[in-house]
């Protein structure tokens, strides 16, 4: 892709996602456009509902499209995904611990303390995940073992999680079954001034990587002779991409799917391999997907938001299914 070409295309994107994001911002329940703007339920509505969802909504979506680009990158495999490869699931196992734990030592109503226990307990559910992929991944190179172990301990470790579901009270229950359908309505602006410098780390610390994921992309032994340092680049990539699922799935739920649609849909959309247009499009392009999706949640129903996860699944699974039938799609 030619730079003119990369330029205009990114302009393009971002300015969908102006539009969307405005979309976000002003439609749903209550229309803004009706309110008086001197109405103190303008800004009411615009800043403690409206915008801390619309932010989240970029979040979420940029950062879950830039995990499962990693991902497929460094597997070298594009059904890699957060969601596919049980990610998501540690993620969500381990908050189920974390909100036991916050329930039986009575810290829940102390916000910041619940919150940070459940973010750090999402990110340690995350790296293990990976790293238990990754570890197979290094000793058998098939994709298709690898995805299909990924979805044996998804599934392995959503038993255990129903187990503590099964164990805990009703109104914990409720909470985190609401929680598991996933929600970007739920963060605060409090909630982003933590969320916000993290995302905003992981995503510059990616960049730095581009000229070592184009070299493994054709294989491991050309990148070492080029310089790469695969150990540690396999490491470094385990940790973004584990902290970042690991903060996006404490305070949204596990969104299922746009981890793996997403950087197939650029791929597909934009015919380019290359880390530095892909990490552009996926962030622009999955933040796009998530408002979209946040936006028909809104507009559908007046009287309840439904689950994000819904409609994510509607949007991401027809691409997924797209990919099953175009076998010559690779990630180089």
């Amino acid at each position: 892709m030619s730079k003119s070409k990369f330029i205009f295309t990114s302009l393009m994107l971002l300015l969908v996602l102006a539009v969307l994001a405005m979309c976000d911002l002003c439609f749903g329940s209550t229309n803004l456009f009706s309110i008086e703007t001197s109405n103190p339920m303008f800004s009411s509505i615009l800043y403690d509902i409206r915008l801390p969802k619309t932010l989240t909504s970029i979040i979420a979506g940029s950062g879950l499209a830039l995990c499962g680009l990693l991902m497929q990158s460094l597997f070298r495999n594009p059904l890699a995904g957060p969601y596919v490869l049980g990610v998501s699931s540690g993620s969500s196992l381990f908050v189920a611990i974390a909100t036991m734990m916050i329930s039986s030592i009575h810290v829940s109503g102390f916000f910041i303390m619940g919150k940070s226990i459940v973010t750090l307990f999402s990110i340690m559910g995350a790296f293990f995940v990976t790293l238990i992929i990754l570890l197979i991944s290094r000793k058998n190179k098939s994709n298709v073992t690898v995805l299909l172990v990924g979805l044996m301990l998804g599934q392995i470790l959503s038993a255990f999680q129903g187990l503590i579901e099964y164990m805990s009270n009703a109104d914990n229950l409720k909470t985190f079954v609401m929680w598991g359908m996933g929600s970007v309505g739920s963060t605060t602006l409090q909630d982003l001034y933590f969320v916000i410098p993290i995302y905003a780390i992981t995503i510059v610390a990616s960049f730095f990587f581009i000229k070592p994921l184009n070299a493994i992309l054709l294989n491991e032994q050309y990148a070492q002779n080029l310089g790469v340092n695969v150990n540690a680049l396999r490491l470094s990539i385990i940790i973004i991409s584990a902290v970042l699922v690991g903060v996006i799935t404490a305070f949204c739920g596990p969104i299922a799917f746009v981890g793996i649609s997403v950087p197939i849909a650029s791929r597909l959309f934009f015919k380019t391999s290359h880390h530095l247009h892909q990490m552009t499009f996926c962030l622009l392009l999955g933040a796009c997907v998530v408002l979209t999706a946040d936006v028909i949640c809104q507009v559908l129903s007046s009287q309840f938001m439904l689950p994000i996860n819904t409609v994510t699944t509607l949007i991401g699974s027809p691409v997924v299914i797209y990919l099953l039938f175009k076998s010559k799609l690779s990630i180089g």
